[in-house]
């Protein structure tokens, strides 16, 4: 009996312990993840309230917020950092409020079990400690702004300011703790011999999928701020950072993930690096010298076109260090991975290339610009909605090897030298794309009626492919593995005849085969599906790996 006490009290004391120790950690979490609203001065539109002077049109000071027959939002805000936070809070509160719910809802999905989400908001929380101290005052202060526009609905996240800066870095989060290629963007550059009249042509597609309804609410974001250059970026509610924008001054940034390992800690997000670049460089010069200051925890290639050096270049960024790669020719090409040395000698550069879609995508670029001799603005679209595998082969639908994956956010089109662009409507990079005149539109400072202000005389028409029935095919078959996605039981046979070309349809139809039992007809589908164009080593090993799970569960039925 004796030694029976002895025992239950030392079971007892590692208990004890144990539970210390985890309330120590979570009382640590809770104290190193706290985040303090920024100091600012009291603002003269804390106290005013939006103007509407007709349906969907919204006025506040010098700014306004109003939604295009395209669907595309436009805003223009300007003056000092809180006030343009605030201003953009007031003017797009509705925005804002629906894109968070977006993206909680997206959260849900992909974690949908609700102890793991509360420890996963933890988890943010120390992985951001120290977030603001790499985020400038400037910027602080323009998110503190919106966030006051943020819903109370999801206080139970956290106070609304540290909630917006953290969303700041949700793209570099998932990209480095998962090597998640929710981004795989494409984008390239053609000037000199290789474009029409010369010109500098920069586009892009942003391949950043969060769900359908995050891409919903686009906002065509014009901004002149009290400090910097005027610049126009596409984003969304909530969001000051840069993923696609151009200045004043003729000069564009474009991000591009690259594989990245697990970093220990937070930095500076990597849109915020890009807006900083966009909003007070004028030149190539100016933008590696803010990009070498910034320190970030993942990996990413900035695409920077400038008017001023009429080129365009790669300057290519990890936590540890920065090159800057230039092609040295009249074009640049840029997938989701490294091209300078040494950067691109790097051992995680290396499995990048053999285990992603990267470095296919990237062959597919160069056989349509080589097939391109001079390049234009509509040449430019027509690549950016390429949905071939190499020498034009049908890789299925949607497949991420593809220039047009058909998940793109946003696809768009720079003309430095004119300060044009263009940006495509939904769906994808497939609607129309719209035609601004930076110069016309920063006119419109102060508008009190509304009125369009992309040009429809050089707007770009829809891609044909919407009215094919390739088309609807396609959108079935998201349908389908859509349901497959959230668990429920499918038709394989309906996803394999919809997107034929397509892995992933056998992919899907192998797994519900798989969890209903069907060993045999899993095998084929998996079996059919090893003979496409698989988009990554993983996809690969995951499919033969389920393969070879369904033989050894015949084998014990036999």
């Amino acid at each position: 009996m004796w030694k029976m006490n002895k025992i239950m009290k030392v079971i007892l004391w590692v208990l004890g312990s144990l539970l210390t120790l985890l309330l120590l950690l979570f009382l640590y979490v809770l104290i190193v993840s706290r985040v303090d609203p920024p100091k600012v001065s009291a603002s003269v539109f804390e106290t005013m309230e939006r103007q509407q002077p007709s349906t969907g049109f919204y006025t506040l000071g010098n700014s306004w917020l109003r939604k295009s027959k395209n669907g595309l939002y436009e805003m223009y805000t300007e003056g000092a950092p809180y006030d343009r936070g605030l201003v953009a809070g007031k003017l797009g509160k509705e925005l804002i409020q629906r894109q968070e719910s977006h993206f909680q809802e997206q959260i849900r999905k992909l974690v949908p079990n609700q102890a793991w989400l509360h420890t996963l908001k933890y988890f943010v929380g120390w992985f951001n400690r120290g977030l603001a101290k790499n985020v400038t005052p400037e910027y602080q202060q323009e998110i503190y702004g919106i966030s006051r526009s943020a819903s109370p609905e999801f206080s139970y996240v956290g106070d609304a300011y540290p909630r917006i800066l953290n969303y700041h870095a949700a793209h570099d989060i998932g990209h480095a703790l998962q090597s998640m290629m929710l981004v795989g963007c494409t984008s390239f550059a053609t000037w000199g011999k290789r474009s029409q009249d010369g010109e500098l042509i920069i586009g892009r597609n942003f391949d950043f999928w969060a769900g359908d309804k995050f891409a919903e609410d686009k906002i065509i974001n014009f901004e002149h701020p009290s400090d910097g250059y005027r610049f126009m970026s596409v984003t969304w509610g909530g969001f000051i950072g840069v993923v696609s924008g151009m200045n004043e001054k003729g000069l564009t940034v474009t991000i591009n993930a690259a594989r990245s390992d697990i970093p220990s800690g937070s930095a500076t997000p990597v849109s915020l690096v890009a807006r900083e670049i966009l909003q007070y460089a004028s030149n190539i010069a100016e933008a590696r010298a803010i990009a070498g200051k910034r320190k970030m925890f993942v990996s990413e290639s900035f695409l920077v076109g400038s008017q001023a050096d009429h080129r365009a270049v790669l300057i290519e960024k990890t936590p540890k260090g920065l090159d800057m790669y230039d092609p040295g020719g009249d074009e640049l090409l840029c997938t989701n991975h490294f091209q300078g040395k040494p950067l691109a000698e790097d051992a995680s550069n290396q499995i990048q290339l053999i285990q992603s879609a990267s470095l296919y995508r990237y062959h597919r670029l160069r056989e349509m610009l080589d097939s391109t001799p001079v390049n234009s603005v509509a040449r430019t679209v027509e690549i950016l909605r390429d949905r071939r595998g190499k020498q034009g082969r049908d890789i299925g639908t949607g497949n991420e090897k593809a220039v047009n994956q058909l998940i793109a956010h946003h696809s768009i089109v720079f003309e430095p030298g004119k300060l044009r662009v263009w940006v495509s409507t939904s769906p994808w990079q497939l609607g129309s794309y719209q035609a601004y005149d930076l110069n016309k539109v920063f006119g419109l400072a102060g508008m009190k009626e509304d009125r369009e202000i992309a040009d429809s005389a050089l707007a770009i028409a829809a891609d044909p492919f919407l009215s094919e029935e390739a088309y609807r095919r396609f959108v079935l078959f998201r349908g389908i593995r859509q349901r497959a996605q959230d668990g429920q039981p499918i038709d394989g046979d309906s996803a394999v005849m919809l997107n034929p070309e397509y892995y992933e349809a056998y992919r899907i139809a192998g797994e519900d085969a798989y969890r209903s039992g069907r060993y045999a007809r899993a095998i084929e589908f998996f079996q059919q599906g090893l003979k496409k164009e698989i988009a990554t080593q993983g996809e690969l090993l995951r499919m033969e790996g389920r393969m070879m799970q369904c033989m050894e569960k015949m084998k014990k039925q036999r």
